[in-house]
């Protein structure tokens, strides 16, 4: 059973859920607007500092959580959640969010709600980011410096530069989704165009340590501890549209540097999938006030998700 099941009508008031469900009018722009604000902010006070060491290590990790965020921001557009005007809502996705980080809305969209559709079954395209765990510590630790070293997104991009000239790869199950060949047009076309405003400027360093830096490292990181806490190791009751997703409590600095924009609450997000995110921690407040979260995994913070999905080598 999917998700698809879950009867919010029978579960919250008429007027619990029309509030969480009222249009999306200013909300979904000033997200949009907070995640390229942050950005912009960590860029000057590296610019500002001179590279200085510590400044641009936070900026990195800082940089490339919101680069997560714009994903996320892109997954809200894949169910029309940034703005209730469809245009706006889609080039927002796409141009603003989508393109710079290298996905694609388009190609995305279809692909996610199949996964809302057959969540934790074989049909399920992301069963295979779930699939591997839990694994060994060792395996875990190697995952991890391929993250921070480059070495997956380097995998990554080599894979989508090779569906521009053999299209079918972007069909193979369980292929990244940034290998649709539109994602990699649109990526290298915004990015070249990024590139060139901090180059005019005289910033063009700044594009490479602040833009290409935490793009490499910490955002395949982030990306990767997101998708683990979401549904790997979850003891699932296809019964329970609830079951089906991990919610964890994250943290301030969790929030930062893993977790953006309420990503976190995947379970409510998967039970109601046309709620918008910024709406979802009232979703959890009612739903635990109802009793209802019962069977639902809620984590008390990442490290507590990743120790469960490693074991002793």
């Amino acid at each position: 059973m999917s998700s698809y099941a879950f009867k919010p009508r029978s579960v919250f008031s008429q007027e619990e859920w029309a509030r969480l469900t009222a249009p999306v009018t200013w909300q979904g722009p000033l997200m949009v607007f907070h995640a390229w604000a942050v950005i912009g902010l960590c860029m000057a006070a590296v610019t500002l500092t001179g590279h200085n060491p510590v400044v641009l290590v936070v900026a990195v990790m800082v940089i490339g959580n919101r680069q997560l965020g714009l994903a996320i921001l892109m997954h809200e557009a894949a169910h029309g959640l940034l703005h209730r005007n469809k245009k706006l809502n889609d080039v927002m996705g796409q141009w603003l969010a989508s393109a710079p980080v290298g996905t694609d809305l388009d190609f995305y969209r279809p692909y996610h709600l199949t996964h809302h559709r057959f969540v934790q079954t074989e049909q399920d395209p992301d069963l295979p980011l779930a699939a591997p765990f839990p694994t060994t510590k060792a395996s875990m630790r190697r995952k991890i410096f391929r993250d921070l070293t480059g070495q997956t997104f380097l995998k990554q991009r080599a894979f989508a530069i090779r569906a521009l000239f053999k299209p079918e790869l972007a069909q193979v199950p369980g292929a990244e989704t940034i290998a649709a060949r539109s994602a990699v047009v649109r990526f290298f076309a915004v990015n070249l165009a990024m590139f060139g405003v901090l180059a005019l400027s005289g910033h063009a360093l700044v594009y490479l340590t602040c833009w290409l830096l935490p793009l490499a490292t910490w955002n395949p990181l982030a990306t990767r501890i997101r998708n683990i806490a979401e549904h790997a190791c979850v003891e699932s009751d296809h019964a329970n549209p609830l079951s089906q997703a991990r919610t964890t409590k994250a943290n301030f600095i969790e929030r930062v540097l893993f977790a953006p924009y309420w990503v976190h609450y995947h379970a409510e997000h998967h039970a109601m999938m046309y709620v918008p995110c910024y709406r979802l921690p009232e979703a959890h407040r009612l739903l635990q006030e109802k009793g209802l979260l019962d069977g639902t995994e809620v984590a008390p913070g990442y490290v507590s998700v990743v120790r469960k999905v490693t074991r002793a080598a």
